[in-house]
């Protein structure tokens, strides 16, 4: 067998030495007397408090009749026994440091950093990932959230997911960036909503524009849609595709644009299904709905079809606005005007058409909701 096996456990010298004088009858008195030592010196190397010199190797030696190379022996694999304990313990306590400060398991999942059989490694790889030089040093992150002294696991998740955002970001090459632009570009931005496969056009005219784009699937408990923030002087707009449709896609896009078109400072970390109440989300909520779909157009297309909604009339209503009809049998899902069980197919994937644009896509699992289809037909 060529693998090496260590003991379970290690006697320690002064055990053997007890069990030596157990044999001849002898008490710690009568070796110390022996060997022309104090008492208790005998009992600190019985106890393992003291260390079994050369010297006392050679003494012990004389006095039992054995090698002094036998005590020698004893006593260096009793301390690299116990150094081997104390590194596995630090091993222990820095590991559990590291997941306390990032969700290691999911980083490796995702591909952030590499699966390690070494502590020291693991723990450069955290500290690569974070832009810092050790564990000690306080995390920077260019996006400014309000962050508790005591992190949950929710809270490490979310600032890996940041942080990962902003690691892709510094790598993008873009324009500089105005407003005044973005906001007058919002037509040729909608101009791809109306087919799916349009939709490979947004990151290159993000990035003309002087927007970051970036796609990072979300980790668990996190349940992020996207997020809007600014590195440096250029905005950066993030999505998971955590309900990989097309309707998703597109709210969550306009409403993170909203954030930004609107002028609206500071970072927003954004589930969709669980907004935060502050005027801000919801000016981001109301433009990114009129943007996508005129209300005034909207209202007269529900009055006239009297809230029955076939997918011929939501197609037809679709190609009037220039908009996909996955995006129109969204918003009446949302406002429950239709079942969410009914035409479904309509909420076709947006994945295939941004795979290339999507960090670690193909290996990561998004949060899909599965709704049983029900049956189409022109009368739903």
């Amino acid at each position: 067998m060529s693998q090496k096996l260590a003991p379970a456990r290690v006697p320690t010298p002064g055990k053997i030495l007890s069990r030596e004088l157990e044999a001849r009858g002898w008490t710690q008195k009568d070796l110390a007397e022996i060997m022309g030592r104090p008492v208790q010196t005998i009992n600190e190397i019985i106890r393992g408090s003291k260390q079994i010199t050369p010297e006392t190797a050679i003494e012990l030696s004389q006095a039992l009749g054995t090698s002094p190379e036998f005590w020698t022996n004893l006593e260096a694999k009793y301390r690299l026994h116990l150094m081997g304990k104390k590194k596995k313990k630090q091993d222990i306590a820095r590991k559990s440091r590291l997941y306390t400060i990032a969700p290691i398991s999911e980083l490796i999942k995702n591909k952030w950093i590499q699966a390690a059989n070494s502590i020291d490694d693991l723990e450069q790889q955290v500290c690569d990932f974070f832009g810092i030089s050790s564990l000690d040093e306080t995390l920077q992150l260019d996006v400014n959230f309000r962050c508790s002294e005591h992190r949950e696991p929710e809270e490490t998740s979310r600032i890996a997911w940041v942080k990962r955002v902003e690691n892709l970001a510094k790598q993008q090459e873009i324009a500089s960036f105005e407003r005044k632009k973005l906001e007058a570009a919002i037509p040729e931005i909608l101009a791809c909503a109306k087919q799916v496969e349009s939709i490979v056009q947004i990151p290159q005219l993000l990035a003309d524009l002087g927007v970051h784009f970036i796609i990072v699937p979300h980790l668990s408990k996190t349940y992020l849609d996207g997020a809007a923030f600014y590195l440096n002087s250029n905005p950066v707009i993030a999505l998971t595709l955590r309900y990989d449709r097309i309707d998703s896609f597109w709210f969550t896009l306009m409403h993170e644009l909203a954030h930004i078109v609107l002028g609206h400072q500071g970072a927003y970390l954004d589930n969709l299904d669980a907004l935060e109440e502050n005027d801000e989300e919801r000016a981001a909520n109301e433009k990114a709905a009129d943007w996508l779909i005129n209300p005034q157009t909207l209202n007269e297309f529900i009055i006239t079809n009297k809230k029955v909604f076939s997918r011929k009339v939501v197609e037809e209503f679709a190609q009037n606005q220039n908009r996909h009809p996955g995006i129109i049998i969204g918003r009446l899902h949302y406002d429950k005007l239709v079942p969410h069980k009914n035409l479904r197919p309509l909420l076709v994937k947006v994945s295939r058409v941004l795979g290339h644009s999507t960090d670690n896509f193909c290996d990561s699992k998004l949060d899909i909701p599965q709704i049983a289809e029900a049956p189409t037909n022109d009368d739903d």
